[in-house]
């Protein structure tokens, strides 16, 4: 009998599929743009619970790498105002595994600094999709790229 509920069991593991890639598109794009809405808004509630609870963040600062709960610490004068800070995505491209349970994008987004480049790892949880990773990056020019690395340098 035990075996007969097992064979079961997996049999039935087996048939269920991973969301359907294009509503997971859907779901991810609504769940990056409440991100940086709530970002915009000093939401620290979404912004933060839109994070896996061992999400890492990295800034564009050298020194900044936290984890989630290190970043909450950092940001908590930014979420006591208006507004954190307000970033406006565009051209978001998103990537699946093949099991459709972990996805990965890229966005240009549009910041106080010029346009960014925001990069990261989501994962499919119990509660749905969640950040796992996010890297906010300058965008820099090629030919600006010795003036910028000569500014770095300046002691």
């Amino acid at each position: 009998m035990r075996w007969l509920i097992l064979i079961i069991l997996i049999g039935l593991g087996s048939c269920m599929k991973p969301p359907s890639p294009t509503h997971s598109r859907q779901a991810i794009h609504l769940l990056l743009n409440n991100w940086h809405k709530a970002a915009a808004t000093a939401d620290e509630e979404v912004f933060f619970g839109s994070l896996t609870d061992d999400a890492i963040y990295l800034g564009t600062d050298p020194t900044e790498r936290w984890t989630k709960s290190e970043f909450e610490e950092w940001s908590k004068t930014f979420f006591d105002r208006d507004t954190a800070w307000a970033f406006t995505p565009r051209d978001r491209v998103i990537y699946f595994s093949p099991d459709g349970k972990t996805a990965w994008f890229e966005e240009l987004l549009d910041t106080w600094m010029g346009v960014c480049r925001g990069s990261g790892v989501l994962l499919l949880t119990k509660r749905g999709w969640k950040i796992s990773h996010y890297h906010l990056a300058l965008t820099i020019e090629n030919d600006k790229m010795k003036d910028v690395i000569r500014v770095t340098q300046e002691k």
